[in-house]
């Protein structure tokens, strides 16, 4: 199956972007360096074209039902201009997205969905709709620029009319940006590093993506690919769908028990609920490591002993703490903070720590 190009394509390419296949679309994965682009996110300004993530719309008397029958979260807490970091659970005891939940009002909710997982998700949300709320897929109507960074509010305030401070985290406006009418402006974001992310009709992304960029140039803003996306977002211990969490962890077992809310019945609740009850065997854990090495995905986790104990989910040089970090699952027992473990790295068992996260 070929690729899908987003919108803004050209213009990567215009860039200098190295364009790579990600979740069934080409993607700009870097412009310079993961390095470079990574710390002009965390100490200044970048902007990320996300546009292959999923937008579905979920309207009308019943939409709040469906919502609260396929997420973990309760939305029932949402108010309008509000959003919510949640999951959809599968009957199995895993989880077959996370997503973000945005309300507009009572009766209108945008889900924002991972790009491999659009059609998959479509088909779950739809299969259990049997309240039969409206439900559009309007993911090949929006683009999605996440603009990151200290600087990202005195950027896109420049622009703009809309007071952005006052927008607190996890909520968002809809205005005028740029001169153009009807952008969602959400306080969100993948990195920690504070800004907004923009959702933008495709007609009118270009001409907002040239004007960001014009408002940056005294910010030396950059263009960030997927590559800084990923060790930003790991920096904060932020779960990757398929890589930290997939259709066979648990909620429970990848460290989301505060998005599962047990106040509210859900697809699978009850055996949740029972998880809860007499505890997972296995917890998705931090490491930082202590000698030379970078971990990756799928290298094993050993104890002391060289027991094998289980394997790295996500791993990377941190650009901010020139160290390895990582993470990935351990049985219960040895998942507490503080204990030292070993990471296989090319055949070299090497030394490192569990820890907390954020790891900055």
């Amino acid at each position: 199956m070929e690729n899908t190009r987003i919108p803004l394509h050209h213009v990567h390419e215009a860039l200098g972007a190295r364009i790579i296949p990600f979740g069934g679309f080409e993607m700009p994965v870097r412009y310079s360096s993961d390095k470079e682009e990574h710390l002009a996110v965390r100490n200044g300004v970048g902007v990320f074209d996300v546009s292959h993530m999923g937008e579905f719309l979920v309207e009308g008397p019943h939409a709040l039902a469906l919502i609260q029958k396929v997420t973990s979260n309760d939305a029932a807490k949402l108010i309008d201009g509000q959003a919510q970091y949640s999951c959809l659970p599968n009957h199995e005891g895993g989880i077959v997205d996370d997503l973000i939940v945005y309300r507009f009002n009572i009766e209108k909710y945008l889900l924002v969905v991972n790009a491999s997982n659009i059609e998959k998700d479509w088909l779950w949300i739809s299969a259990n709709n049997d309240m039969k709320a409206s439900l559009s897929n309007v993911s090949k109507d929006y683009c999605l620029f996440a603009v990151q960074g200290p600087k990202a509010l005195d950027v896109l305030q420049s622009i703009t009319e809309v007071d952005l401070a006052a927008i607190k985290f996890y909520h968002f406006h809809e205005g005028t940006l740029a001169g153009i009418d009807g952008i969602i402006i959400s306080a969100t974001g993948y990195t920690g590093a504070g800004g907004f992310e923009l959702y933008v009709k495709n007609e009118q992304a270009e001409s907002l993506w040239n004007q960001i960029f014009q408002a940056g140039t005294e910010y030396d803003i950059k263009p960030i690919g997927l590559g800084a996306r990923d060790t930003l977002r790991l920096e904060m211990g932020y779960c990757l769908y398929g890589n930290d969490i997939d259709d066979k962890t648990s909620p429970l077992e990848g460290g989301l028990g505060w998005i599962t809310k047990f106040s509210k019945s859900f697809i699978n609740s009850a055996a949740l609920a029972l998880q809860k009850e007499k505890g997972v065997q296995k917890k998705l854990i931090a490491f930082e490591i202590k000698g030379k090495g970078i971990p990756r995905h799928d290298y094993p986790i050993m104890n002391l002993e060289g027991v094998i104990i289980g394997k790295v989910t996500s791993g990377t040089m941190s650009p901010s703490l020139n160290k390895g970090i990582g993470m990935g699952y351990v049985p219960i027992g040895d998942h507490q903070i503080g204990t030292e473990i070993l990471i296989e790295i090319r055949h070299k068992k090497v030394p490192a720590i569990i820890c907390k996260t954020p790891f900055l």
